[in-house]
């Protein structure tokens, strides 16, 4: 029973810790003005919520949005457009480009 207890306390610790705090901020503690500028334009000046997702892999980075996803290939220093995929999906577009 006593083992019971302890397991049971192990797993209540672990799952309480896996999960962020839900009002804990993301926001980096700073942000270069290209960023900023693309942040606002893409929210309409903060009149549309926006959601998107984003991810890196070798030297390329996809950024998913409601209608498509956009590649951009790392080329001196900059991330540049490479691709934009209508209609793809954030895993689909990564498996795409896995062996490129």
């Amino acid at each position: 029973m006593r083992n019971y207890a302890m397991i049971a306390a192990l797993v209540a610790a672990v799952s309480g810790s896996a999960a962020p705090p839900k009002n804990t901020p993301i926001a980096p503690p700073s942000v270069a003005h290209p960023i900023a500028i693309f942040l606002s334009e893409l929210s309409n000046e903060g009149k549309r919520q926006v959601t998107f997702r984003a991810n890196a892999m070798g030297t390329r980075f996809f950024f998913e949005e409601s209608t498509g996803v956009t590649v951009y290939r790392f080329v001196e220093g900059h991330y540049v457009k490479e691709a934009f995929l209508r209609g793809a999906k954030l895993s689909g577009a990564m498996k795409r480009y896995a062996s490129r």
